[in-house]
């Protein structure tokens, strides 16, 4: 496995379509960083992380879903840049997911944050992934 993001997402979008109420993905620091920002803008439910001596751990998510039309939050993850063709972004030209109802998730000098977190701190770096 060379792309650590691609199956967090894929994972991710596999259980909700499965309609999933829980998703465990194996641990590293990065998908943790991207699991607090999912948590953060309401796109998840909740999340644990488990540690578990001298093995990787795992990211337990609870997603979240409509009460009636059991929808899910996620409406779309995508990914962006991959490590074939790695994508930047200065702080200038960070993009915008559908006029600011989304969110991108970059990874900055200063830690992986959203893309309006990275243009209030003016800086750019990799264009993780879009959701919305």
């Amino acid at each position: 496995m060379t792309d650590t993001v691609s199956d967090y997402l894929t994972r991710v979008r596999n259980a909700i379509k499965a309609n999933h109420r829980i998703v465990e993905i194996p641990s590293s620091n990065l998908k943790k960083e991207i699991t607090k920002i999912l948590f953060e803008k309401g796109y998840i439910l909740n999340y644990k992380f488990e540690e578990v001596e001298k093995q990787q751990g795992k990211i337990k998510i609870a997603l979240k879903y409509h009460p009636v039309t059991k929808q899910s939050a996620i409406r779309k993850l995508e990914r962006f840049s991959s490590p074939g063709l790695r994508k930047y972004a200065g702080a200038a030209k960070m993009p915008r997911v559908i006029n600011g109802l989304g969110v991108a998730i970059i990874s900055t000098s200063k830690g992986v944050m959203t893309d309006k977190e990275a243009r209030n701190l003016n800086v750019g770096g990799e264009v993780l992934c879009f959701v919305y």
